[in-house]
């Protein structure tokens, strides 16, 4: 490794050259000042960490003599008196409450699924910012969902007999979770919006939502649109449309795909990405962070002979029931877990030539990253609340 030496600090070349070259210009800062700060919060912060790793030691090496002294299955009694008296186990406090504010919908109104993805390997990173969006049909058609009986195989070309399964259970699921008022959506022949309100041509008539407040915009013209979005519990559903498409083209209702909302959150996991050992490969992790956070991360690779560009969705705009633009997250809002208390990396050499504290060093950088988003220097937003996510493990043992 080579080092630059920084103040007191010892800095990798690579983290330097990164944290000069890349993040910093995205958030105008002076070099000189920010390893200042830097230096100045590794020494608060060292100091405390290792305090706390100490009083962990201390209570384990209590907990270990006692059971020492006291073979066999604890008596509860005497055990909960001893955790008491080494300050293991506390009493409660009284009721409280906590206020908060920049919290995004994901965090504080939207139920739904949650993924967690190495950050250092920028491919399942992008997939996984993704997964916002998916298609209920790919879905049910690809897995184990629909069942290949009765000529439903899924290997092979495009089955028709297993694609009239998919249509028929998505059909259920648009039943279930945004119902006609006395209708099915099996029956729909076409969807336009009249007078702000969905509409629903059947054969035996025109129909509409039980609840037409889950009506909340579409795509196209009002008369011929090629999407509804649709809500359920917060989440959307986009049924879209095009008669032109090897799908719709076969449906009465023109219906090519619904689109499902589901993984509103993913976490950009540090600490998964376990080969991480080093100022490089700090830098790979923290460069996807980066790339993630400015929209600008992207990978190429091949996949059945044919070279692929994965990037970040963008946005998905919408005219609302009154023919108002507006726009949904096209990605999962993105959290990012740090490294443990205990681990320590040579990226940066402390005043005494100790290793710093990874989990300091991924706070301060992922920090930093993600203050390009608050400041709203980049191109796809992530919060739209203005916050930083971070994640931080608790000390296992």
């Amino acid at each position: 490794m080579a080092y630059v030496a920084i103040g007191q600090l010892q800095v990798d070349e690579l983290l330097r050259h990164f944290v000069e070259e890349e993040l910093l210009p995205h958030l105008d800062l002076d070099p000189n000042q920010f390893w200042q700060r830097t230096e100045a919060l590794l020494s608060e912060f060292t100091f405390r960490n290792s305090q706390l790793l100490a009083k962990r030691d201390d209570l384990q090496q209590q907990i270990d003599a006692w059971h020492e002294q006291n073979s066999g299955a604890p008596d509860p009694a005497a055990y909960h008196k001893f955790l008491t008296s080494i300050a293991y186990l506390t009493d409660a406090v009284p009721d409280f409450e906590i206020d908060t504010s920049h919290v995004d919908a994901e965090i504080s109104m939207q139920a739904g699924p949650q993924l967690v993805v190495p950050v250092k390997n920028a491919r399942f990173a992008l997939n996984a910012a993704n997964a916002r969006w998916g298609s209920l049909y790919d879905a049910l058609y690809g897995t184990d969902a629909i069942p290949e009986s009765d000529g439903a195989d899924r290997a092979g070309a495009y089955n028709p007999v297993r694609g009239a399964k998919v249509i028929a259970f998505a059909r259920g699921v648009l039943d279930q979770a945004c119902p006609l008022k006395s209708a099915s959506h099996r029956d729909a022949t076409a969807y336009s919006v009249v007078g702000g309100e969905l509409r629903v041509a059947t054969a035996s008539g025109v129909n509409s939502l039980k609840y037409p407040a889950q009506f909340k915009g579409f795509k196209g013209s009002a008369e011929k649109p090629s999407a509804i979005l649709l809500q359920n519990n917060r989440l959307h559903l986009e049924i879209q449309i095009d008669p032109d498409s090897e799908i719709g083209g076969t449906d009465a209702a023109a219906v090519k795909d619904v689109c499902l909302e589901a993984a509103i959150t993913t976490i950009q996991d540090c600490e998964d990405s376990v080969a991480a050992v080093d100022a490089e490969d700090k830098v790979e992790v923290y460069r996807n962070w980066l790339g993630l956070i400015t929209g600008e991360l992207q990978e190429t690779f091949q996949k059945n002979g044919a070279q692929l560009t994965r990037k970040l969705n963008p946005d998905r705009h919408y005219l609302d029931p009154q023919g108002k633009e507006f726009s949904l997250p096209g990605r999962s809002l993105l959290l990012v877990r740090n490294v443990g208390h205990l681990m320590r990396n040579p990226a940066i050499l402390d005043s005494e030539g100790e290793e710093i504290y990874e989990g300091l060093l991924d706070a301060l950088i992922t920090g930093a990253v993600g203050a390009i988003d608050v400041l709203e220097r980049n191109t796809l937003r992530n919060s739209r609340a203005g916050s930083v996510y971070i994640v931080k493990p608790k000390m296992h043992g």
